[in-house]
């Protein structure tokens, strides 16, 4: 049985919208939007993962908050993604795509509008149901 790789994404919200970003063209899955994160790395927890992630792809330093959503996804032939999303309390820093062909600020109804990476469809369905409790109760 192969090992689950542990992914974990963070949920930035601003005023209302939550940030996604397109990867490069040049990428596996290209110009597919996703929530920024990545792979947990051996040795790291998920927030920490998160903190780097975060750091790396967007240029922000990051306070990483509790996991709002987790579930496992399967497609044939490769180890299981076990997929973790935490929201990101507070960040330092203006957002930049630095490993992004853009990044947006989007309203969760709207999000299911883009093409977004499958392992991602899930979180974004409860997220445009409003039936992820954590969401909302803070001032973006």
């Amino acid at each position: 049985m192969a090992r689950s790789i542990l992914v974990v994404a963070g949920v930035l919200e601003r005023e209302g919208r939550f940030l996604i970003g397109q990867r490069l063209a040049t990428d596996r899955h290209a110009l597919k939007w996703e929530f920024p994160g990545g792979k947990v790395e051996p040795g790291e927890s998920p927030k920490e993962a998160l903190k780097r992630e975060l750091r790396e792809e967007l240029g922000i330093e990051a306070e990483i908050g509790p996991e709002i959503a987790r579930y496992e996804q399967r497609v044939t032939g490769r180890p299981p993604l076990v997929l973790l999303f935490h929201l990101v309390e507070r960040f330092e820093g203006e957002p930049q795509p630095r490993t992004f062909q853009q990044i947006a600020w989007e309203r969760a109804e709207e999000l299911l509008r883009y093409d977004f990476l499958d392992g991602d469809l899930d979180f974004i369905r409860r997220l445009a149901r409003r039936s992820l409790p954590l969401l909302g109760r803070r001032n973006g």
